[in-house]
């Protein structure tokens, strides 16, 4: 079951008005219900999978609280890292070690060629066994007390906004919540709804219209020259940042209105001024969760320099490989770990400059500059983030650096923007309204953004006239139902997760 659809809506409308109408110490069973419900509504026979995590995760959070030594908390913690890791690897790297393996087998001439599995991936397989795993750990700590309700402990696991694509919550933050009792209040059911609404937008206008162009572009990207590629791989920026994010809304607006916060995922993250910046407001569910479970207990930057270069890529490359079994995620994980690397050593190197060689951090210039810098490190790592296979990242990435001085060579000739109208599918007809509907919608997000740096989006409209509001929020139903993709194809990136 998808968000973006009609059958969302009605479960979502269905289950949050009996979740106020059923009395709140059956609320827990309820959720977990239409959790179950949300998750067998893509591969039911998985649930069984998640349902035998859940079973040793539970008792081993019990065992490890009450185990004498260190020595058995310690083993209890690793029972139950190894079934969650192994589901992991079972379901998600199994045939990526089989296809390699053939790889190197080939190269030494060893006829015997291993047969590649038939799975499917679980859908959100890697977001709710962290979920799962960060769980046991937080107890291993004695930061968490070992939740002694099953129906509560597996409705962590399993509750439905956030199963398949996060946020990446902490027990201390969400258990609580289960067992806290909540009535209907307008302000919150108000605020909820506004952000599901801004969810929305993000998803159908923009990401799932950005898409389209896209997908024309890397799906065939020799049939394209440079500043094609570089358009679209500056698109899906966009896109993938709307479809995240807008996923990530929906989840945190519709648990808010049952009066479950989840964490915030994602802040402004394309005004980052720095590399560090960036992924400490880019899925920051994910990034913080790297921090304080690997960055952290391998000595994070307490350890001499060249382990500390190495602690950093090292993470960046497993977080990569977490998003998916190809190398082209590997790759993309350790660009982002050498930028960050290389922004160390330009930093340590800067305290060297004389005063007078200093540039001006408050000077909006330079922050636009920064800003821009990282917009286009980011892209361009997010080639291999999108290609399908290395060799298809090489040939976009090596275009998308020449399309660089082609796109700023055109933008003082008219439309500068058309001169490959290709990008823009042939046969449709209404290629100039589309790329306007998306300048305009991206535009209009990123000064959502912008204010936001600020101050909080909910309490700037509320200084605002009564019909200012209702303005905006009517203006963004109206391009939502006119200019919003409804097609049952467009599922969420991170789905695939």
């Amino acid at each position: 079951m998808l968000f973006n659809s009609f059958v969302f809506l009605i479960f979502f409308a269905v289950v949050t008005s009996f979740y106020f109408i059923i009395p709140h110490k059956i609320r827990w069973l309820f959720l977990l219900i239409a959790s179950c419900f949300f998750y067998m509504c893509f591969i039911p026979v998985y649930i069984l999978i998640l349902a035998s995590t859940i079973v040793i995760d539970y008792f081993s959070g019990i065992l490890i609280e009450n185990a004498g030594t260190v020595k058995r908390r310690k083993t209890f913690l690793i029972l139950s890292l190894v079934t969650n890791i192994g589901v992991l690897v079972f379901f998600k790297y199994c045939n990526f070690f089989i296809d390699n393996l053939n790889v190197i087998a080939s190269l030494i001439h060893w006829n015997y060629s291993i047969q590649s599995l038939e799975i499917i991936l679980p859908i959100g397989l890697s977001f709710h066994t962290f979920q799962a795993m960060s769980y046991t750990i937080e107890v291993y700590r004695d930061k968490q007390k070992a939740e002694r309700h099953f129906g509560i402990y597996a409705l962590y696991v399993m509750y439905y906004p956030q199963l398949v694509a996060g946020p990446i919550e902490r027990p201390q933050n969400l258990l609580p919540q289960f067992h806290a009792k909540y009535v209907f209040e307008y302000n919150r059911v108000s605020s909820g709804l506004k952000q599901m609404l801004w969810g929305f937008f993000k998803k159908i206008v923009i990401a799932d219209r950005l898409a389209y162009f896209v997908n024309l572009v890397y799906d065939h990207p020799h049939d394209y020259q440079g500043i094609s590629i570089f358009l679209a791989t500056i698109f899906f920026s966009f896109q993938i940042f709307c479809d995240f994010s807008g996923y990530t809304d929906i989840a945190i607006g519709a648990s808010r209105i049952m009066g479950i916060d989840l964490m915030a995922n994602f802040r402004s993250p394309y005004f980052s001024r720095s590399i560090s910046e960036f992924w400490g407001r880019w899925h920051i569910s994910l990034s913080s969760w790297f921090r304080d479970y690997l960055y952290i207990p391998l000595g994070g930057n307490r350890v001499k320099p060249m382990r500390w270069i190495f602690n950093l890529l090292l993470v960046f490359i497993i977080s990569g490989f977490w998003h998916g079994a190809k190398w082209t995620f590997i790759i993309w994980g350790g660009l982002h770990g050498i930028y960050l690397v290389l922004e160390i050593f330009w930093r340590n190197l800067r305290k060297r400059f004389p005063v007078w060689m200093k540039w001006n951090q408050s000077n909006v210039f330079v922050k636009l500059l920064q800003i821009g810098f990282v917009f286009v490190l980011v892209s361009f790592a997010w080639i291999f983030f999108r290609a399908k296979d290395i060799s298809t990242a090489g040939y976009i990435a090596m275009h998308f650096i020449t399309g660089i001085p082609q796109y700023l060579s055109n933008l003082g000739r008219p439309h500068f923007l058309w001169l490959e109208p290709i990008i823009f599918n042939k046969y449709y007809k209404d290629y100039w309204m589309e790329f306007v509907m998306i300048v305009f919608s991206v535009s209009l997000m990123e000064w959502v953004h912008w204010v936001e740096l600020k101050q909080n989006l909910v309490q700037f409209m509320n200084n605002k006239k009564v019909v200012w509001r209702w303005s905006f929020y009517m203006g963004i139903i109206y391009l939502i139902l006119l200019f919003g993709i409804f097609h049952s194809n467009t599922e969420f990136i991170y789905f695939q997760f």
